[in-house]
């Protein structure tokens, strides 16, 4: 591999998580089982919204968009990574990490648009139920879909066509499990602090603004829901306002830690483990939590196995 001042098109050596010990095959066997968790229960999740009628509602498109995300998401990372471990080797090509860092920005904020636009569906549902048909319709459900898309790909195809005509010199080692913009900083040999605000910015209307809707629509759902005096509704929508605010808050707040701060305060093993919970940990969560819990989706599972 050639390496050099403002060398560049050359591989990328991935450090990884894991350095074939006793301990690194445990862990290794543990996100294998995390992955196929994720991947099994988000399919499962997408075909109960398709097969079952009752389940054809703008909440459930959501969520199976949410599925479908995070079945994507969690398969960009973890199969490059389970290669390398299994083969022994470490390397992408830059062609190939240019590609995960795209898709992984992508999918990451579609996904933390998306869960904004979650929450709005709930607000409307419960603050506003007799304009639910017109403000929830499927037209505007599309057009929340095509948004989420759509801008977080353009945010994630300029960064990451800017970061990787940068010059990459000396040591070509990403001290991560994947290729993340911010873990790729290092290794430029010119100053990035002024494209580091712009990730700043982007890291904040991308991951904190949906954070914050999610943060007032829950928190007026339930103001609506005490002021109903039911102390069955109200137990059961504090559960499942906490359940749901759980799994959000770790997925904008891990992200927001990696993308809000300097490389300079970054600590590549802190950034791994953050990493897993938002790249990781939350697509396996999020279908149990959003809907596996439902009794609706349970009555559909239920109905589909006869």
């Amino acid at each position: 591999m050639e390496i050099g001042n403002h060398s560049w098109r050359t591989d990328f050596i991935l450090v990884g998580l894991f350095q074939y010990g006793q301990m690194d095959t445990l862990l290794f066997t543990v996100i294998a089982i995390l992955f196929a968790v994720a991947l099994i229960g988000n399919t499962t999740l997408v075909h109960l919204i398709r097969l079952d009628q009752r389940l054809h509602t703008p909440m459930y498109f959501l969520l199976s968009q949410l599925s479908i995300i995070d079945m994507m998401y969690i398969s960009t990372t973890v199969p490059k990574m389970a290669a390398n471990f299994l083969s022994g080797t470490k390397t992408i090509s830059f062609l190939g990490c240019e590609i995960q860092a795209f898709v992984f920005l992508s999918l990451g904020g579609s996904e933390a648009l998306l869960l904004g636009f979650m929450s709005y569906d709930r607000y409307i549902a419960i603050c506003r139920p007799l304009h639910y048909p017109v403000l929830m319709s499927r037209k505007i459900c599309c057009s929340m879909v095509a948004c989420a898309w759509s801008s977080s790909s353009v945010n994630a195809l300029v960064h990451t066509l800017y970061a990787f005509q940068l010059p990459f010199c000396g040591s070509r080692i990403v001290n991560h499990f994947f290729c993340e913009v911010p873990s790729l900083l290092p290794l430029v040999c010119e100053d990035t602090s002024q494209y580091e605000h712009t990730i700043l910015m982007s890291g904040l209307v991308i991951l904190l603004l949906p954070f914050l809707a999610i943060l007032a629509s829950y928190a007026r759902v339930l103001v609506v829901v005490f002021q109903m005096r039911s102390g069955k509704g109200q137990s059961r929508a504090v559960s499942t306002c906490s359940s749901h605010l759980t799994v959000a808050s770790l997925f904008y707040a891990t992200g927001l830690s990696t993308y809000t701060q300097p490389h300079s305060l970054h600590s590549p093993a802190r950034d791994k483990v953050v990493a897993v919970l938002y790249s990781i940990v939350t697509p396996v969560l999020n279908p149990f939590i959003y809907s596996l819990r439902n009794k609706e989706v349970t009555g559909a599972l239920r109905r589909q196995m006869g």
